[in-house]
């Protein structure tokens, strides 16, 4: 007997609330603690840089992408343009993600999460990559399904809705995620992002652009003054519970699970992202002191720079750094090697690489 395609209810669902009680409120607790660490910062974008490249790092692991958080870095510093290697089309999956969450960011200063607002992101996350092909920035026109590679629609294992069942079930989801009738913001998101999941509208990056709409949502709500919160790791680590709850909320409507599950995710990774918040601020605070006796003109700058890539190489520096001369740059580069804060990598003669290890170590 065919499958048919699973067309998910309308939102909003009846939810067991006491059931989750304590979940939501360690969820606020721990959210309502990152979000302090953010005061008296000027520039938080300095100090979640990395921890937003990590983000993307592991949500396109998700989705079967090879590369490292050191990969990335270590392509930006060498500063390449070609795509040939499937380890270099995915690094720009990842750099085309992170790219999207600064989108969606900009965005949302004037106008809330929308059908709009999700085809913009779709459309620099799949810029020049794999998805390109996937009719990036517009939903789906094709019947798709979720399977093995190769394997026919009779083999799914789901099958999103109809695409004329999407301009109806966009709207719903739409209203929902924007609207106050829901009792705890926190659930909100969590069903939104199980609907989102269940309506599957793009041919590809859906899985994707569906963690990216998480912190997004919780900076639009004003919950974090920077969409700081990034829950891939958890899913990652704990892939199959992910898709096994995703998928018995369509199967036998158990939302509660899914609930409960997705609570205790923004509970665990808002106090990890605190910790390393908080390493990070130290760290940064302590290179401070340690620049003062290189007494150089340029060292603040480039301090801010291996915060916010921590892998770095003349090139990369010349084209953020406004010093008129290249020996500035390598003396520049010489003391902070001599101060133990960058390690040269060897090998190189030309463009040579440099590690800042510490900001590395606290990442991993």
């Amino acid at each position: 007997m065919a499958k048919k395609p699973f067309i998910p209810p309308l939102l909003p669902p009846r939810i067991n609330y006491e059931s989750l009680i304590r979940e939501i409120g360690e969820a606020h607790d721990a959210i309502g603690r990152l979000n302090g660490l953010f005061i008296g910062i000027p520039n938080p974008d300095l100090l979640i840089a990395p921890l937003l490249t990590k983000e993307a790092v592991l949500s396109s692991r998700i989705e079967g992408t090879q590369a490292t958080l050191e990969d990335v870095f270590k392509y930006e510093a060498e500063a390449k343009i070609s795509e040939e290697s499937d380890r270099e089309k995915d690094i720009r999956e990842i750099i085309n993600y992170r790219r999207a969450m600064h989108t969606g960011m900009e965005e949302l200063k004037n106008r809330p999460i929308s059908e709009n607002l999700i085809k913009k992101i779709h459309y620099v996350l799949l810029n020049s990559v794999r998805g390109s092909s996937k009719d990036r920035g517009n939903l789906r026109r094709i019947q798709v399904y979720v399977g093995l590679p190769g394997s026919p629609i009779e083999q799914a294992s789901y099958i999103p809705p109809p695409v004329n069942e999407l301009p109806s079930l966009l709207s719903n989801w739409e209203r929902y995620i924007n609207s106050d009738k829901e009792k705890d913001p926190l659930v909100q998101i969590g069903v939104g992002h199980y609907q989102f999941e269940a309506i599957h509208p793009f041919m590809d990056g859906n899985g994707r652009i569906g963690r990216l709409l998480i912190p997004l949502f919780l900076y639009q709500r004003e919950l974090l003054t920077y969409p700081s919160l990034y829950i891939s790791e958890f899913f990652e680590e704990k892939r199959k519970m992910y898709y096994d709850l995703l998928n018995n909320v369509s199967k036998k409507g158990e939302w509660e699970d899914w609930l409960k599950f997705f609570l205790i995710a923004l509970t665990l990774q808002a106090t990890k992202t605190q910790a390393t918040i908080y390493k990070i601020k130290v760290l940064y605070e302590k290179s401070k002191r340690e620049i003062t006796q290189i007494n150089a003109r340029y060292a603040i700058n480039l301090l801010d720079m291996i915060f916010n890539t921590p892998i770095v190489s003349f090139v990369s520096i010349k084209n953020r750094l406004e010093a008129k001369s290249p020996q500035t740059i390598y003396n520049l580069l010489d003391k902070f090697v001599k101060a133990g804060i960058l390690k040269e990598i060897p090998g190189k003669k030309r463009n040579r690489i440099y590690v800042f290890q510490q900001l590395l170590e606290i990442l991993r």
